[in-house]
């Protein structure tokens, strides 16, 4: 029930939220797999569904292969982001704290991957795109507060460090 409380809380009172989150003593098994691998699934458990079973215009063993390896990337760039937020922090007048940025990285994803469910019906597959904007919006609003960032600098910030967690998604989907 903590999931479903923090994901709501998250979503609706992000400032609050984030002051919550920062007290929090930091557990990265216990974040990754008490909160991302189940969330991060949704997108892709979805996906699957929605390309095999209702699109029915994907085979199913290559759709689960791909659910998979998706997953398997999701899980390694939540990480490799909060590395990126943690290294960047000094150039936008923050503070380095690997715990803090794992936290950014991980509750900032979670609008994209509830926004996952739009992908069981093919036609719905660009409501997604809500979901990705307001993870940017939860990841520029909490930026000063877990990495005391400035306040004007939160908002470049935010996007470089979006631009980089979108770097091995697109590489692999060219590939």
């Amino acid at each position: 029930m903590k999931l479903l409380d923090r994901a709501r809380a998250i979503l609706l009172t992000p400032r609050t939220e984030w002051l919550v989150i920062e007290q929090e003593p930091i557990s990265v098994p216990g974040l990754l797999l008490g909160y991302v691998a189940p969330l991060a699934a949704i997108p892709e458990v979805a996906n699957l569904i929605g390309r095999t079973l209702i699109g029915g215009y994907k085979p199913v063993v290559p759709g689960l292969l791909r659910a998979v390896v998706a997953y398997v990337v999701t899980l390694v760039v939540v990480y490799i982001t909060a590395i990126i937020i943690n290294l960047l922090a000094p150039r936008f007048g923050g503070k380095r704290a690997f715990g803090n940025a794992l936290k950014l990285s991980v509750y900032s994803q979670t609008p994209l991957w509830l926004a996952g469910t739009f992908l069981l019906i093919p036609g719905l597959n660009f409501l997604v795109l809500l979901g990705g904007l307001l993870g940017l919006r939860l990841l520029w609003i909490g930026l000063p507060l877990l990495m005391g960032s400035c306040d004007d600098r939160a908002f470049p910030y935010a996007l470089i460090v979006i631009a980089c967690a979108l770097a091995p998604g697109v590489v692999l989907s060219i590939l």
